[in-house]
């Protein structure tokens, strides 16, 4: 069972990421930044002091901590264990990889810290405002940002799958706590 997912992984792969183009080259380039990013994190950390006033300190710690989280944990108990090499790191794929500006990145991949972490904010984000428009909004960013790992020619496409569900189970632990946190915290005020 694991030699077929790991077949067909690698198969759609070689197809998603051979579908390229000069513009679509530095689109993702751009895309897969996380400096590219920070104005939205700044308006959506605006915009939680502007809805929440007292509370955003905490929401703003939670998702400080969320970050880390999935981060750490992507590495740490998963690249570090299961250590599956990059696509770019494959000596079978290394001649077949469409790889941009020659940057493979760390020796393995599994899972995605980009999907991890996208999808992480994007789930704790959806369950605390619940409005449908943002929801297929930070989503939509998230997919993009994860795709964009597979179109550089980084990640597989099952390390961004299981990396997406990883950040979303953690946004959602990671809410519960919130919650949780949230009321002990402003109950005693």
């Amino acid at each position: 069972m694991i030699d077929f997912l790991i077949y067909w992984d690698t198969q759609l792969f070689i197809f998603l990421n051979g579908i390229h183009s000069p513009f679509w080259d530095d689109a993702m380039w751009w895309i897969t930044k996380t400096t590219l990013w920070i104005p939205l994190y700044l308006i959506l950390a605006a915009f939680i002091i502007y809805k929440q006033r007292k509370q955003s300190y905490v929401t703003l710690l939670f998702i400080a901590l969320l970050v880390l989280l999935s981060d750490q944990v992507s590495v740490h108990f998963f690249k570090d264990i299961f250590q599956r090499l990059r696509p770019c790191h494959t000596p079978e794929l290394q001649d077949i990889v469409h790889l941009v500006k020659n940057k493979c990145g760390g020796k393995y991949g599994f899972v995605s810290s980009h999907a991890a972490n996208t999808f992480a904010i994007a789930s704790f984000l959806t369950f605390l405002f619940k409005y449908m428009p943002f929801t297929i909004f930070i989503f939509l960013w998230a997919v993009i940002v994860s795709y964009s790992r597979i179109y550089l020619g980084v990640h597989y496409p099952l390390d961004v799958i299981c990396g997406a569900l990883l950040g979303f189970l953690i946004g959602f632990v990671v809410f519960k706590a919130y919650k949780l946190a949230n009321k002990r915290i402003f109950k005693q005020m």
